[in-house]
């Protein structure tokens, strides 16, 4: 097995009392000043459960997981800059826009999103968040 090289970012989860990824990723990773948040689905990160069967339930599960990844890397949702959704079904624009807007505030994070294929679920959203300023734990560790 080869060796990986040191990285200059470092991998974020949601803590021991939530299992690992199903996957070969993290759940985030902090790099500098930016937070990068893999695509969160409606699924119960304990139990893998589906949240919910409309694009309404499914959008605030992801959003709510999308929440408590940013949380166990001591950011929040109004620290999101930017934000990319998949939606099974580009029809469900309209709906998932209305709980998004629920979910953040104006001035709002760029955002892009496209139709996909996704496997189960009616929506994905993966977002990165600026960390940057002295609020943010190891902030200054990582200004070096």
């Amino acid at each position: 097995m080869t060796m990986m090289p040191d990285r200059s970012w470092s991998p974020v989860t949601l803590g021991a009392d939530y299992p690992a990824p199903a996957g070969p990723y993290s759940p985030a990773v902090r790099a500098g000043d930016f937070l990068y948040v893999s695509g969160q689905v409606p699924r119960d990160p304990r139990s893998g459960e589906l949240l919910g069967a409309t694009i309404e339930e499914q959008a605030h599960g992801t959003l709510a997981n999308l929440a408590r990844v940013l949380e166990s890397a001591g950011a929040a949702m109004a620290d999101v800059v930017s934000v990319t959704v998949y939606l099974a079904d580009e029809n469900d624009w309209g709906a998932f826009n209305a709980v998004y807007r629920e979910a953040f505030r104006a001035p709002y994070p760029s955002r892009t999103v496209v139709g996909a294929g996704l496997r189960g679920v009616l929506v994905e959203v993966s977002a990165i968040a600026f960390l940057g300023g002295s609020r943010f734990k190891g902030s200054e560790s990582l200004k070096k």
